[in-house]
C-alpha cells in the first residue's frame, strides 16, 4: 500500500524542548521532523503535534511548532487517551507518525491508531528514544503489528507520486538540507547527495 497524501495525516510526538537533548541522536530526530513536516505543508497534509506534560518537559520546539495546525497536551503515554482520534482531521485514514519516545508515547499511541482502523506508518529516521536498543525493538514490534516501517525520503516521494508535482524542487531541496543520510541501522549505506531525479 502507498502513502497518498490526500489521506493522509503527519503526527510528531512530543519533539520537546527538555526530551530531544537526551535523545540518541536527537538533533538527526528534530531536523527530520521538520524536514517532514515542511514537506507536509507543501503537500497540503496537516501536521498534528502532542506534547506530554508540557510543564515538566517543556514545550514542544518553537522549530517544530510553527509548523503544526494544533498541538494537543496530553498525560497520557497513548495520545489516544487525551483526545488524538477527535482531533484527527476526518477523511484522512493514513497516519505518518514520528517523534519520541520511540517505545513509549510514540509506540503506544500508534498501536491505538492500528486498533482503531487506521493505516500507520512509522518514520524510522524521525523518531528515537534515550536508548538505541529500545527504539529498534520498538520499530520491529510495530511493523509485526501491522505498521509500515518507513524513511523520511520514502514518505515524500510517495506523497508527490511524480516528478512532474509542482513541490517537487522544494521537496527535494528539503531532502538535500538535511543531508539524505539515515540514522537507523536498518537504512544501510550512505547514499550519494546529488539529486537523482529531475524535473
Amino acid at each position: 500500500m502507498l502513502m497518498q497524501s490526500e489521506h493522509s495525516t503527519l503526527l510528531l510526538i512530543d519533539v520537546q524542548e527538555k526530551l530531544m537533548p537526551a535523545i540518541t541522536n536527537g538533533q538527526d530526530v528534530v531536523s527530520q521532523c521538520i524536514t517532514l513536516a515542511k514537506i507536509a505543508g507543501l503537500l497540503n497534509v496537516p501536521v498534528l503535534a502532542t506534547e506530554q506534560l508540557p510543564e515538566k518537559l517543556g514545550p514542544n520546539l518553537e522549530a517544530v511548532k510553527e509548523l503544526c495546525h494544533r498541538t494537543l497536551t496530553k498525560h497520557h503515554f497513548d495520545a489516544c487517551s487525551d483526545g488524538l482520534v477527535e482531533a484527527l482531521p476526518e477523511g484522512r485514514p493514513h497516519i505518518v507518525i514520528a517523534g519520541c519516545e520511540t517505545h513509549v508515547c510514540m509506540m503506544q499511541t500508534a498501536l491505538s491508531l492500528i486498533d482503531g482502523g487506521y493505516s500507520l506508518w512509522v518514520v524510522a529516521d524521525a523518531t528515537g528514544s534515550l536508548k538505541e536498543f529500545d527504539r529498534d525493538v520498538a520499530l520491529e514490534r510495530l511493523s509485526a503489528c501491522g505498521a509500515h516501517i518507513v524513511t523520511v525520503e520514502m514518505v515524500a516521494f510517495e506523497w508527490m507520486r511524480h516528478c512532474k508535482n509542482t513541490a517537487f524542487k522544494d521537496v527535494q531541496q528539503f531532502l538535500d538540507q538535511v543531508g539524505r543520510k539515515p540514522n537507523h541501522p536498518f537504512i544501510a549505506g550512505q547514499r550519494n547527495h546529488k539529486p537523482r531525479f529531475h524535473q
